[in-house]
């Protein structure tokens, strides 16, 4: 029996563009509407260490979660992609081909649409036949790219993009429009992508704390020590501050932050306090010297999680803000963001036509 779902890749040409919030967005305003949503992920990523396809990213357990899906409503992946997986592609004597594997993927569905996220970039996947240009063909599904705003750059990738994907490309999601890109956004950009046959979904503006990382993965990739209020390393922190000054103009820049991590040399009791005094979620002390008694007790009064790290301030900086943007949307006050501020944003109305979709008879209460 012929599958009746309509299948749709979420892709990007840059890795990071905010796929799953927009994965998210469409979802839930489908659901809205009563139409049965599936979820996939061809191509997941692996962590490097382990074989098996039950321990890999995140998502493959808690976007489905996120979106009440059944057990028939998920798509299993295809393959783990890790250092590991490539050097073993690399070596075989055989091209891999995992097209037929996917074509499998459109067996008898229990979902009226089966959005699927696809790789970071157009090439990623390539060597094994799951670039985002071979699964729309293999799947014969339609793609929604989704684009980080970047006025400069941003339309040369979409045009180019169309190039490759021909009519699959079913149109874009421009994610993370700030205030200043607005006007230019709606009344040139997105004017010139409608004139040349791109369509416009949605444009998502920019909300930092969508793209904070939360005090534990700040743990976690510095292997730092946690001094004080280890049960509050779930808070999120948005920005990142470096103490490096006097205290009267680092009270006057940390008050500018919010939910920030402000780091800064564990010597400096004097800006480890005024850092507790404003928005702080996180306060990371580096060279590993311990805080004055003082500084623990105000922190442990302001519920803010003190980090001790034995890298200097700059490389402690870095490695932080390496991690901004690039933490997998695995936060569910993330998702519930998502759902109340975003996904209204979708046009839910073109998308079902574009789609050839015909709304149910009687959608669920929202």
């Amino acid at each position: 029996m012929p599958d009746s779902a309509k299948y749709v890749l979420i892709g990007s040409t840059e890795p990071r563009s905010g796929k799953s919030t927009a994965l998210f967005a469409i979802a839930f305003q489908l659901q809205s509407c009563g139409f049965t949503v599936g979820w996939g992920k061809p191509l997941a990523s692996g962590d490097g260490a382990r074989d098996s396809l039950e321990c890999l990213d995140t998502d493959l357990n808690f976007v489905p979660d996120m979106l009440s899906l059944g057990h028939e409503q998920r798509k299993p992946p295809l393959l783990c992609m890790d250092e590991g997986t490539l050097a073993r592609q690399l070596v075989r004597a055989e091209e891999a081909d995992f097209r037929d594997a996917l074509r499998e993927y459109r067996t008898e569905s229990a979902s009226d649409v089966v959005l699927l996220e696809g790789p970071g970039t157009l090439e990623e996947g390539a060597l094994m036949h799951l670039s985002l240009p071979e699964m729309a063909i293999a799947l014969d599904a339609a793609v929604i790219l989704v684009m980080q705003c970047n006025t400069r750059h941003m339309v040369d990738q979409i045009v180019s993009a169309q190039k490759r994907l021909g009519r699959s490309l079913l149109g874009v999601v421009i994610n993370g429009v700030n205030e200043a890109n607005e006007t230019f956004m709606a009344e040139v950009v997105a004017p010139y992508l409608e004139n040349h046959g791109i369509p416009i979904l949605a444009t998502l503006p920019q909300i930092p704390f969508l793209q904070g990382v939360r005090v534990s993965e700040i743990v976690h990739h510095l292997d730092a020590d946690v001094i004080c209020c280890a049960d509050h390393l779930d808070l999120v922190v948005e920005s990142l501050k470096i103490g490096a000054m006097n205290v009267n103009a680092a009270l006057r820049f940390f008050s500018q932050g919010v939910h920030q991590a402000v780091v800064t040399g564990g010597d400096r009791r004097d800006l480890q306090i005024a850092a507790l005094e404003t928005s702080t979620h996180c306060l990371v002390l580096t060279g590993q010297i311990p805080p004055a008694e003082d500084v623990v007790a105000l922190a442990k009064d302001k519920e803010v999680p003190v980090l001790s790290v034995a890298t200097d301030t700059l490389t402690t900086v870095e490695r932080i803000d390496s991690l901004f943007g690039h933490v997998p949307l695995n936060n569910p006050d993330k998702v519930s963001l998502v759902k109340a501020h975003l996904a209204k944003k979708l046009d839910l109305a073109r998308l079902i036509q574009l789609l050839g979709l015909e709304r149910p008879a009687i959608a669920p209460h929202s």
